[in-house]
C-alpha cells in the first residue's frame, strides 16, 4: 500500500471499544471532523461492517462536495479503513484508524492515502479548493485527532 499521504496520531486515555465506537461510525465522526460536515449510511445498513457503504457530504468555506465511501476493514477495538470515491466512481483517497493499547489508554493513528487519477487532479482540487491536499489532510487529521481525545478525556 506504501506510505500514506498524510498522517497523525494521539495518545487518549480511553479504551480501544469506546475508540473504536466513535471512529467507525461516520454519521458520529462529523463532529470531529474539518471538511466532513453529515455522513449517511447507505442500503439501509446502519453499523460498521466490511462492505457496507455510506456517503459523505463535504464543504471547503463556499465549496461543497459529496462523496461515496466503502468499508474495507471493521476489526471491533483495533482497526476502521475505507475507500473514498466521488459518485461516478473515480477513485479519492483511503482513510484508516488504527488504535494501539498501550499504558494509560490508546495510541489512535489516522492514516490517509491519496488514490486520485492524475488525470482527476485538477478537477479535484477545484471541486475542494485545495490544491496542497496533502497539508490540508496533515493539518485536518491533527484537528479531528485533537476533538477526538477532547471528547473521550472530558
Amino acid at each position: 500500500m506504501g506510505e500514506p499521504f498524510a498522517s497523525g496520531q494521539v495518545t487518549i486515555a480511553a479504551p480501544p471499544a469506546e475508540i473504536y465506537k466513535l471512529v467507525s461510525d461516520p454519521t458520529v465522526m462529523v463532529e470531529f471532523a474539518e471538511e466532513v460536515v453529515r455522513a449517511s449510511w447507505l442500503g439501509g445498513v446502519r453499523g460498521p461492517a466490511v462492505g457496507a457503504r455510506f456517503k459523505g457530504h463535504n464543504r471547503n468555506g463556499w465549496r461543497r462536495w459529496v462523496t461515496t465511501c466503502r468499508i474495507t476493514d471493521a476489526e471491533p477495538g483495533r482497526n476502521f479503513a475505507f475507500e473514498v470515491r466521488t459518485p461516478f466512481m473515480v477513485p479519492i483517497s483511503r482513510w484508516e484508524y488504527d488504535i494501539r493499547p498501550g499504558d494509560g489508554g490508546c495510541t489512535v493513528v489516522e492514516n490517509c492515502w491519496l488514490r486520485v487519477p492524475m488525470w482527476f487532479r485538477p478537477i479535484a482540487n477545484f471541486i475542494t479548493g485545495q490544491p496542497d491536499r496533502a497539508g490540508t489532510n496533515n493539518a485536518n487529521i491533527a484537528t479531528t485527532l485533537a476533538r477526538l481525545k477532547a471528547h473521550l478525556e472530558a
